[in-house]
């Protein structure tokens, strides 16, 4: 099972039980004098919302690493992990935070974490269970009904027509986009585990949004490739279906 010790906090983030002073540094401390991280509220902020980010990159690692060993159940894997995608997307919102971010690299090299499976889930911005393309059905299972697969059928071309239908609109940002690509490839993923022609071209294209910061837009260049790789997605898909 994956648990985390209820006695004291965890170690990914400085925490009283994690550092003990060394008898020179020590004496290089006044003890008397307060030490001040930040000045001003709006400092305190940016620090806490780094340190957060830093916790989530710790923590979202050693999830990772839990779901690849089957130490904790796929449902309770998906549901932690949305949710630390969902924090870090939403710390990252702030201009402010983002620019002293700067980018998953540069944070995590500035800092010294070597984090590689987080790094990688929080580039693609989905669980790995969102993302996984051709899977094996479990020994006894059954395809939806054919009322519910009709429906679900019909929730994954809307979300191909949305998302096409925003590009030919114009609307080019990240923020526009990445929540309707993630719309598209969690409802296609109900359907079918079938790999089809340009499946793979969605989750790159999440991975090049995910990179991306809130208020970025595509390039002319990459909004014309963007729209023809998801035609020739939303066709493969079709061609499964029929």
């Amino acid at each position: 099972m994956y648990s985390t010790p209820t006695s004291r906090p965890l170690s990914y983030a400085p925490t009283p039980y994690s550092y003990a002073p060394t008898n020179t540094l020590s004496a290089r401390i006044n003890l008397d004098e307060e030490v001040k991280l930040a000045d001003t509220a709006a400092e305190r902020d940016l620090i806490d919302s780094l340190a957060e980010i830093y916790s989530i990159i710790r923590t979202l690692d050693g999830l990772e690493k839990a779901y690849i060993k089957d130490a904790i159940p796929e449902n309770q894997y998906s549901d932690m992990c949305s949710k630390m995608l969902k924090q870090y997307r939403s710390i990252l919102n702030d201009e402010t935070v983002a620019r002293e971010f700067v980018d998953l690299d540069t944070f995590t090299r500035r800092w010294n974490i070597e984090c590689p499976r987080a790094k990688e889930r929080l580039k693609v911005g989905l669980t790995a269970d969102e993302v996984l393309t051709v899977q094996k059905a479990a020994p006894g299972s059954t395809a939806p009904a054919a009322p519910a697969l009709g429906s679900l059928i019909l929730a994954a071309t809307e979300n191909f027509i949305t998302f096409l239908d925003a590009l030919r609109l114009n609307m080019v940002s990240k923020s526009a986009l990445h929540p309707l690509l993630s719309d598209v490839i969690q409802s296609v993923n109900k359907v079918t585990d079938q790999d089809f022609d340009h499946r793979g071209k969605i989750i790159q294209w999440l991975i090049t949004l995910n990179q991306m910061k809130t208020s970025e837009e595509l390039s002319d260049e990459q909004a014309r490739d963007l729209a023809f790789d998801m035609e020739q997605a939303y066709n493969g898909f079709k061609s499964t279906i029929q």
